[in-house]
């Protein structure tokens, strides 16, 4: 950290805090306000919200209000095809972290072979688990 900066603030920010009000986050954006509002009732970029339900935007919302504007207006994308392409980006990030997971898991148990083994949950979910002697319900006396 920059020793002109305060220690109080974090080293760096999250990507999915909420800390933009909308007229913060349109600027970001290079958006109008009224724009946001729209693309959240559409469900393109939705934003969180406070206790009173006031907007909130993470710099990642900020991040995709940049690209639908983008696909908006050099592409010639229209706003339900940039839905589309929103929910297949996620997808997508959602498929490269599984795969990051079961890499890790894969490597782990390539490097202790015979002393772990995989399980799977009620809903799909790939756990790695340690393969463990069943003890004798009482042990003998001493």
């Amino acid at each position: 950290m920059a020793a002109s900066e305060p220690e109080y603030l974090p080293e760096r920010m999250d990507a999915d805090a909420a800390v933009f009000v909308i007229s913060v986050a349109a600027q970001l954006a290079g958006m109008h306000p009224q724009t946001l509002r729209t693309y959240d009732r559409m469900g393109i970029v939705v934003a969180r919200r406070t206790r009173g339900r006031g907007r909130r935007y993470s710099p990642r919302d900020v991040a995709k209000l940049r690209m639908v504007q983008y696909l908006s207006q050099e592409e010639g994308i229209n706003l339900e095809g940039i839905r589309r392409i929103l929910s297949l980006e996620s997808e997508l990030d959602d498929l490269r972290r599984q795969n990051a997971q079961l890499t890790e898991l894969l490597e782990i148990a390539r490097s202790n072979p015979g002393s772990r083994l995989f399980t799977a949950g009620p809903g799909g979910a790939v756990h790695l688990g340690r393969h463990r002697r069943a003890l004798p319900r009482a042990l003998p006396p001493a």
